[in-house]
């Protein structure tokens, strides 16, 4: 369930912890924050259950799979009908090598972050989610030379 929940400093705090390192024990949150471990067992299970936390994973290095190619691909629909972009979106959505997917103005419709172990298999993909795709009126693609940084930390105040 999500809820407005407004943060206070406390939570603010614990949230910077957890996104550096999810598996901080709650002992040593309690001491950074200055607070019971009891208090920031509920805060956090508070947090989870508002949807505030939306998910505990684990950032896997791409090269470490052998998925050599990040393609950031912006994609043009035919058409912005309701029906349509809610098509694309649970195709995009559902297809594994996308690993970001953005509904977006201002030009193309999307932006995605796809990841290949190669250019034949992104080039499958391509064929698959556009070129075969009857609601995809063109697509471009940008192969990114270096992963400078990724990640998914927000700036928490």
């Amino acid at each position: 369930m999500t809820t407005s929940r407004i943060l206070d400093s406390f939570d603010r705090a614990i949230l910077r912890i957890l996104q550096r390192d999810n598996r901080t024990p709650q002992r040593s949150i309690a001491e950074a924050v200055n607070l019971s471990t009891a208090a920031v067992q509920r805060r956090v299970a508070a947090l989870e259950r508002d949807g505030v936390i939306a998910r505990n994973s684990a950032m896997v290095a791409p090269h470490a799979l052998g998925l050599a190619i990040t393609a950031i691909v912006d994609v043009r629909l035919t058409d912005e009908k309701a029906a349509t972009v809610d098509r694309v979106k649970a195709q995009f959505r559902a297809d594994p090598d996308v690993q970001q997917c953005y509904y977006v103005t201002g030009g193309p419709s999307f932006v995605l972050l796809i990841l290949s172990s190669d250019m034949q298999s992104y080039e499958a993909t391509t064929r698959r989610l556009f070129a075969e795709n009857e609601a995809v009126a063109s697509y471009h693609s940008y192969l990114a030379l270096d992963r400078v940084k990724a990640g998914m930390d927000l700036p928490i105040a």
